[in-house]
């Protein structure tokens, strides 16, 4: 049966829950105070952990990137390791083998008094819920995306995966406003990273992406291509990217989760090389699909909740 697009409620006929504070219940039912620290300060952080045919992937990665998070905003994590693999496993079993995106929050919780003094004692609040990715079509080709430089107006700590995503939203506006697709953003000359991934590019045969720091997400993607580039033999470098190298790179990628490897076709309204998917983004597009099925038969041979 082909899954069920509609508004994202379901997946081959399986309606999907939400997973909150420990409990599963429906959408609607799905509340909130209004006093949530999350909704009134972004006091929270989140992770977005993909599922391809059945199988979670990378969900170690993220679980100890949502730790990381934890720890920098002096929130105790209100789950361990095997509940957060129980409450993730209950979102997308069910779903027979679908493409999903699980979206996971914890936020510092609700309290009578909006103060911004952090709480002496916490009740964080745990949401999760799954979302279906568009199933990729092996038959045809990817066609790239379009995409603009703006200046980084984000705050300095970039690499905290919390929910203050405004800047984000305005930079998604301005690149629909300008016929693009994604933004690339541009601090004192460097080029960081896009509005929600990281950036790879080629120039003069070697991969380079910028190294990890507080103004870009270490994001899980990244490493991935890092480590597939690396058992493969493929000249690459975490280095600074100015935007002179920018303009002139051969090839643009920028990678994410639910995304995964993207080329840039276009920039500021120029072609990246051939104004193309280039042959680079060909090879290590095939080296990450194979790293997606070894996860696959890994979950099925045993090792299910975390690859």
């Amino acid at each position: 049966m082909a899954a069920r697009r509609g508004h994202g409620h379901a997946v081959a006929g399986v309606n999907l829950p939400v997973y909150l504070n420990g409990q599963l219940v429906a959408r609607e039912e799905a509340c909130l105070p209004i006093t949530d620290r999350g909704l009134l300060f972004g006091d929270s952080v989140y992770e977005v952990i993909p599922v391809f045919r059945g199988a979670a992937f990378r969900l170690r990665q993220h679980l100890d990137r949502l730790q990381r998070s934890l720890d920098a905003i002096r929130l105790a994590n209100p789950l361990s390791r095997e509940a957060w693999l129980k409450a993730i496993a209950s979102l997308y079993e069910p779903t027979a083998g679908a493409d999903l995106a699980i979206y996971v929050q914890v936020t510092r919780g609700a309290y009578p008094t909006r103060a911004h003094r952090m709480p002496q004692a916490t009740s964080p609040n745990v949401i999760a819920f799954a979302s279906p990715i568009p199933a990729r079509d092996p038959d045809s080709a990817n066609p790239g995306l379009r995409a603009i430089t703006l200046n980084d107006i984000r705050w300095h700590r970039c690499d905290i995966k919390s929910t203050n995503l405004l800047p984000n939203v305005l930079a998604q506006a301005e690149a629909q406003q300008r016929q693009a697709e994604d933004v690339i953003f541009v601090r004192d000359g460097r080029a960081l990273e896009g509005s929600a991934s990281n950036l790879f590019i080629v120039l003069d045969e070697l991969l380079l992406t910028p190294p990890k720091c507080d103004e870009i997400l270490p994001g899980i993607t990244r490493e991935l291509v890092l480590d597939l580039a690396r058992d493969a033999g493929i000249a690459h470098a975490e280095a600074g990217i100015d935007e002179a190298e920018l303009a002139r790179a051969e090839e643009i990628w920028l990678t994410s989760s639910t995304r995964e490897i993207v080329p840039v076709v276009q920039l500021n309204g120029e072609p990246v090389g051939q104004g193309k998917p280039g042959p680079h983004w060909q090879r290590m597009d095939q080296l990450y699909q194979a790293a997606k099925e070894r996860n696959r038969l890994a979950a099925f041979s045993g090792n299910r909740h975390e690859n």
